[in-house]
């Protein structure tokens, strides 16, 4: 991978980490705001499920912030774009739908039937 393109994959996972950040505090800021002394029963339930679905939302994104430092950490030590499994490169195709892959597609696949067997167990 040149130069420009890390490049461009750096930028690429710093503009969705921002944007991930930016709608955390979002979520932060109207639950603050948000009372759940609701009067009707049945609005203070779905307001508690709302809640409860956007935390989950949220959970997801930081997990998924962790795994975006870390492509930015492959980055700065030249291992992005490289699969841990084989060591082949991944393809440019699969790195811009998937920035923070780790496995080639073929790797991935590999791993993904392995789970299915393992599940059938």
């Amino acid at each position: 991978m040149n130069p420009l393109q890390k490049e461009y994959f750096r930028q690429k996972l710093l503009t969705w980490r921002a944007e991930l950040l930016r709608e955390s505090t979002e979520t932060l800021e109207s639950m603050q705001s948000e009372s759940l002394a609701q009067p009707d029963l049945t609005d203070r339930a779905s307001m508690e499920t709302d809640r409860a679905i956007e935390l989950r939302t949220r959970d997801r994104e930081r997990k998924l912030i962790t795994k975006i430092d870390a492509a930015l950490e492959r980055i700065a030590d030249d291992s992005y774009g490289y699969c841990e499994e084989t060591g082949e490169p991944i393809s440019l195709r699969r790195l811009e739908a998937r920035p923070i892959a780790t496995l080639s597609l073929e790797a991935q696949e590999n791993h993904e039937r392995m789970e299915r067997l393992h599940r059938e167990d």
